[in-house]
């Protein structure tokens, strides 16, 4: 890796209405070499990678590459430097192929009707899908992948542009620990093939895994740098928060009442044969753990009514709950805070008084006027609660962050009470700071008597925050443990489909 940089971004500055994003920012990449780009959400992260993506001009400042000044207008001009930009939220058509997606605006064309070379698209995708161990077909419809597949197609369209520089905007957030080991391989992979890397993650321990180098933004500028052998833990989220946290997590306090939720017999439409049954009590927090396709979704879909094939019986505080009817079950205040809060949690086009008001709506509509008094002042006692970060309730959910937009979702719940609150992923792209604030949230919800179902990909995160954990394999809980048998040991043998006992057996040989 040489010393001469072949990125240099200088004075970055970027201002939205209410909002200075960025002010002053400088960041620089070498040839080759991998920089973790961390921060709390809101930051500026985002904003900067736009910028050099050609989604967002600056209001001031310069951009070199290899020297050179540059005016990056629009994302192809981002593509034509060698710059290729894999987003935190999903950018692909689920309604095409792989094949279609990774060549999508550069499809090869045949003759002088000038049709798709069908053929060619699909031989050139197969080698980026090898490369990345994505044993799927190039003409598989994206509809018919999982998330995780679905974001390593994009990390294929990203290779195929044969960059210079990748941007990777938390690319590891919806994927399994495999692919998650092959994605981190193929980051040292490019870099010794002198491809650069921008690395945006909140998951710390990748960061110290892959990163030459940390640039850390607080408040939309520089808050310091750490070199390959000063990458800790500690040292990244004091610069990314600027004080120390010591405790990401909350034991639990509240007194548990034992079975008020009733879950008995549930099939879902994805695993009709295999059937689910769980209690969970008022004032606990039930983790539910497993691999990617383990089926939890599935369950929290049709718990809330969202899985019409499903059957099954369910009670809360006694009180069947008619299963498949999404009405029903927020008439019994079961809510779900789904794992893709923009594709199906938020109207991304709507601002935040809208958004956290529109499951409610008849309240805030006597002789069905929309009252937006009502409604602005239950947005803003919602935005002071959750300490949402926006210039005011009017905002556009599109222009805010990650982590803001996941406490909208949240909020519109709040605001209407819950009994059960199922959270898929709650903290899925959220930086350590706002992680806490959920935590706590959960606490005092937990602590009022709601029921909390958390699905969760993250091993800390289910360990540390669930009073117990139900773990699944291929569509059905292979084992609920208790709080002192709660160890990553036992969840994973129970996520491939074992038994406690025989983490135990391994544990004493």
């Amino acid at each position: 890796m040489t010393t001469s940089p072949l990125l240099e971004m200088r004075g970055i500055a970027k201002r939205f209405p209410g909002v200075v994003a960025l002010d002053d920012v400088n960041l620089e990449v070498g040839r080759g070499e991998v920089v973790a780009l961390c921060g709390e959400n809101g930051a500026g992260k985002s904003t900067l990678m736009k910028i050099l993506g050609g989604v967002y001009q600056p209001d001031a400042g310069e951009i070199r590459v290899e020297g050179q000044p540059v005016r990056i207008l629009k994302v192809t001009d981002a593509m034509k430097l060698g710059i290729a930009f894999i987003h935190q939220e999903l950018n692909v058509l689920d309604n095409l192929d792989v094949a279609a997606n990774v060549f999508l605006g550069r499809e090869p064309l045949l003759g002088p009707f000038r049709l798709i070379d069908q053929k060619r698209i699909h031989a050139d995708t197969e080698p980026y899908l090898k490369r990345l161990g994505l044993n799927i077909s190039s003409r598989t419809r994206l509809d018919r992948l999982s998330l995780a597949q679905q974001q390593m197609v994009e990390i294929a369209k990203a290779l195929s542009l044969n960059a210079r520089l990748i941007i990777m905007d938390e690319p590891t957030s919806s994927l399994t620990l495999s692919e998650t080991e092959r994605l981190l391989a193929l980051v040292r992979e490019l870099s010794q093939q002198g491809v650069s890397v921008i690395y945006i993650s909140h998951r710390l321990g990748e960061v110290a895994l892959c990163a030459d180098r940390v640039v850390v933004l607080r408040d939309g500028r520089n808050a310091g740098q750490l070199k390959r052998d000063e990458i800790l833990h500690d040292r990244i989220v004091s610069l990314m928060v600027g004080r120390e946290i010591k405790s990401f997590y909350v034991e639990s306090a509240a007194r548990r009442v034992a079975g008020f939720l009733q879950v008995r017999n549930l099939r879902t439409g994805r695993y009709p044969a295999r059937a689910v049954s769980f209690d969970a009590g008022k004032g606990e927090i039930l983790g539910f753990a497993g691999l990617v396709g383990a089926g939890r979704s599935e369950v929290a879909k049709a718990i809330v009514g969202l899985d019409r094939a499903a059957t099954g019986d369910i009670k809360l505080g006694g009180e069947s709950v008619p299963v498949g009817n999404p009405r029903a079950a927020i008439r019994r205040g079961i809510y779900l805070v789904p794992e893709d809060r923009r594709g199906e949690g938020l109207v991304v086009g709507m601002c935040v008084r809208e958004n956290i008001t529109l499951p409610s709506l008849k309240r805030f509509a006597p002789f069905n006027l929309i009252r937006r008094d009502r409604e602005r002042k239950t947005a803003e006692e919602q935005m002071v609660s959750l300490k949402i970060k926006a210039p005011g309730a009017e905002t556009l959910v599109l222009n805010l962050s990650g982590g803001n937009q996941q406490k909208v979702v949240l909020g519109k719940w709040l605001a209407m009470n819950p009994k059960v609150m199922i959270l898929d992923e709650p903290t899925r792209g959220i930086d350590v700071g706002a992680k806490a604030e959920i935590y706590r949230l959960m606490r005092a919800l937990a602590g009022q008597g709601t029921v909390i179902l958390m699905i969760s990909s993250d091993m800390e995160e289910v360990l540390h925050v669930s009073d117990r954990v139900a773990v699944m394999h291929e569509g059905q809980i292979t084992g609920v443990l208790e709080r002192a048998d709660c160890t990553e040991e036992n969840i994973m043998q129970l996520a491939v489909g074992g038994t406690v006992a025989a983490a135990r057996a391994a544990d004493m040989n």
